[in-house]
């Protein structure tokens, strides 16, 4: 076990006590798992990892994209669509005048901290307190499809739903935004789920896993030599 636990920082996710016997690093002022309990890198067949306490912002109104743009982020045409912007954030359009933007992966939140000490316009555009309203997990490997399948009555096959999308759907029967992209070439599910849901939704999504050798991973599967304690 880890010297680094989610009770050494106020700062927690809502699955933090389904992560027993992980190794756990410090990011953006929490415990992230940085590997499983046996080390083995399912990523690429199919695994599980919480990135809830990483940081993320939203804006609203009709000036929320001509604001994103003045800050150098991209802004996505249509929603239900993202774009990565070249610090690796992902920009979410949600609808014509909502977006969220979820943190990369290798700053530990920093370019999402400076986002949020921007002023805003003066008028039509407001900050969405998204951070600690959901929870963020996300699905890898090459069994996304037919994992999803078992709980989810949406097509989300590449044909259907490539990388690029969106999809606020019904995941296990919560509301989720289900964002397809990848990370290192590993394809991936981001899923924002209520916070309230969040334990539910992870034992569920381990449930479905189950027939593909599916379990719990850490962010080094996904991004090897992160800065930061161990």
């Amino acid at each position: 076990m880890s010297a680094i636990s989610p009770e050494s920082f106020l700062k927690r996710s809502a699955v933090y006590r389904n992560l027993t016997g992980a190794r756990f690093k410090e990011m953006a002022g929490s415990a992230i798992v940085a590997a499983n309990n046996n080390g083995s890198d399912k990523a690429t067949r199919s695994g599980l990892l919480d990135l809830s306490t990483l940081p993320r912002v939203g804006y609203r109104g009709g000036n929320a994209a001509s604001f994103l743009e003045t800050v150098d982020l991209p802004v996505p045409s249509k929603p239900n669509q993202f774009l990565q912007a070249s610090g690796g954030e992902l920009v979410l359009r949600l609808s014509p005048q909502e977006f969220w933007v979820l943190s990369a992966l290798r700053d530990e939140g920093e370019n999402i901290e400076a986002l949020r000490r921007r002023q805003l316009p003066t008028s039509d555009c407001y900050s969405l307190y998204c951070q600690d309203s959901h929870a963020w997990l996300v699905m890898t490997g090459e069994h996304l499809p037919q994992t999803l399948a078992k709980v989810c009555g949406v097509d989300l096959s590449d044909e259907a739903f490539p990388v690029g999308a969106i999809a606020q759907t019904s995941v296990a029967r919560i509301n989720v935004i289900v964002v397809h992209h990848e990370v290192n070439n590993i394809p991936c599910f981001s899923l924002l789920c209520d916070s309230a849901a969040a334990e539910y939704l992870w034992d569920c999504l381990l449930d479905a896993m189950g027939e593909f050798g599916g379990e719990a991973v850490g962010i080094e599967c996904l991004v090897q030599n992160l800065s930061g304690k161990n």
